[in-house]
């Protein structure tokens, strides 16, 4: 089976919905995006800042690991460090005030590579993200990154995982939400290591209606809750694999169409969560073809109360990525 596509990004799709902007002073973190340049997929500095100045107030930004940018001498298991070079080296036009990179857990030499990290970051190296993501659809599956079903629990992948704790690094959680009890094991495991999940911890829609999967989901959220090491990023519903499908309308969806197919998902996060351990991600550009950056800014702050939205736009990711406010 062929592997399940991201919308594609489309510049005349988009620019069919205007809107005014919501709130244009509240600061935002947008904890979420990254940067890459592939056949057909481009996506630089220059152009998550054009996003940016769409009308929010982007304070600062947190790139996340994509494969892009790898250095391609020297030793091949220092080439994910390319990726942190770049960010630190475009932080001026991107806003960048945390790095997350990519970091085989489970390599012999990892030490190394978290080191050579740090020393790239230029002080903004924050964490690691070793996706976890995997299921038995392959379609759902990226080959880029080769996984199994319990490799969370492999000691192998908790030798490197410890690594965290030692060099006080985070770890971004990518995995599907049928394996949200397996990462609450890993949690529980290493209390002291915080712990983001990402987009919204794994929604699929595309195998079964999501109302069916959403009590499933939540009680797994409800347990990983309970983990104070544990926060959640607000975002990533523009995916394919969440079967919203907003890039098959014939126009892009408005800030209010996202409110209502994000409430029951959003709402569960800060119910269980609590506003404080939930960060707002525009996952951008992989998002972008489902609906426009200052759109989805206002679809979050049309769900996020106004006395809740300072913890969810802004001070949950400066406490979590050690981003000093004004950065």
């Amino acid at each position: 089976m062929s592997r399940l596509a991201h919308p594609r990004v489309r510049p005349e799709w988009l620019a069919l919905h205007q809107e005014p902007v919501i709130d244009p002073e509240a600061p935002i973190i947008d904890a979420h995006h990254h940067l890459y340049d592939r056949p057909g997929a481009r996506y630089l500095a220059a152009d998550f800042r054009a996003d940016q100045n769409t009308g929010h107030n982007i304070i600062a930004s947190v790139l996340v690991q994509a494969r892009g940018f790898y250095r391609t001498s020297g030793p091949e298991t220092l080439y994910p460090v390319g990726e942190t070079e770049y960010a630190a080296q475009t932080k001026d036009v991107t806003r960048c005030a945390a790095i997350i990179g990519h970091a085989d857990l489970t390599a012999p030499d990892v030490a190394h590579l978290l080191d050579a990290h740090v020393a790239a970051g230029q002080g903004l190296f924050r964490g690691v993200r070793h996706i976890l993501a995997w299921d038995s659809d392959t379609s759902l599956l990226n080959p880029a990154y080769p996984t199994t079903e319990d490799l969370s629990a492999t000691p192998a992948f908790h030798r490197g995982f410890a690594l965290l704790d030692a060099v006080g690094l985070s770890f971004d959680a990518w995995v599907h939400f049928h394996q949200l009890p397996r990462l609450l094991a890993l949690a529980r495991a290493f209390p002291r290591v915080p712990i983001v999940v990402n987009h919204c911890g794994g929604i699929i829609g595309v195998q079964a209606p999501r109302d069916q999967v959403f009590p499933i989901w939540r009680a797994a959220m409800a347990d990983l809750a309970t983990c104070p090491n544990v926060t959640v990023k607000l975002g990533g519903l523009g995916m394919a694999l969440t079967g919203f499908g907003f890039d098959r309308r014939a126009k892009p969806p408005s800030s209010a169409d996202l409110a209502r197919a994000f409430s029951p998902w959003v709402g569960a996060c800060i119910d269980l969560f609590g506003p404080t351990r939930c960060m707002a991600e525009s996952n951008f550009p992989v998002d972008k073809g489902s609906y426009a950056y200052a759109t989805y800014w206002n679809a979050i702050k049309r769900l996020i109360p106004p006395n809740d939205r300072h913890a969810v736009l802004c001070a949950t990711a400066a406490r979590v990525y050690r981003i000093p406010i004004g950065a």
